[in-house]
């Protein structure tokens, strides 16, 4: 199974550049422990120039980093968020949404699902959990009859989810354009 995480990098810019137009200075959130965390940056980088924003790399492999990251965040005056795509992150996503309101910093997940959008989450667009757990059943139904793994095609993830939470967005005094919201798979109230 193949899944797009840091490669959503882009398109989360660009659906928080929607959400958030007036935002000039976004913060990226990696954990620079995970491999797929290096590559983030320098695809964001380019992303960010063409949106015209500047884009802060801040990271993160405590709980204490990520209160350091947000005290960073301010001080930096960063006007929405990007949380890398990262096991930990999704681990510590009750603090991170905390934080996120507690500085009123528009935020997008990636790969987190809908769960983070019920617990107050801004944004989030990933992979579809659920399509990613069928289509490892599928390839695991299928080692179960006989074939060879090293025989299988590699599947990769086709299916992509955007939740919206409109409560946050209130909260945070941002209005989501009608686009943002025929394109959302949920809007949560």
């Amino acid at each position: 199974m193949s899944w797009f995480g840091a490669e959503l990098g882009p398109k989360r810019l660009g659906l928080l550049h929607e959400l958030v137009p007036n935002a000039t200075i976004v913060a990226l959130l990696i954990n620079p422990d995970n491999p797929e965390s290096v590559r983030q940056p320098a695809e964001l980088q380019d992303a960010a120039r063409t949106l015209g924003l500047q884009l802060v790399v801040l990271t993160a492999t405590t709980a204490g980093d990520i209160d350091t990251a947000f005290s960073g965040m301010v001080q930096n005056h960063v006007g929405a968020l990007l949380v890398g795509s990262d096991p930990f992150f999704a681990n510590r996503r009750e603090q991170i949404i905390a934080l996120a309101a507690q500085h009123a910093i528009p935020t997008i997940y990636g790969d987190a699902g809908r769960e983070v959008a019920v617990a107050g989450g801004l944004m989030i667009y990933g992979n579809s959990l659920a399509d990613a757990y069928r289509r490892a059943g599928i390839q695991t139904g299928r080692i179960l009859k006989g074939a060879k793994p090293s025989e299988l095609p590699v599947d990769q993830a086709i299916k992509f989810e955007l939740y919206i939470n409109l409560k946050t967005a209130k909260s945070l005094g941002l209005t989501v354009p009608p686009g943002l919201l025929i394109a959302a798979d949920e809007v949560i109230d």
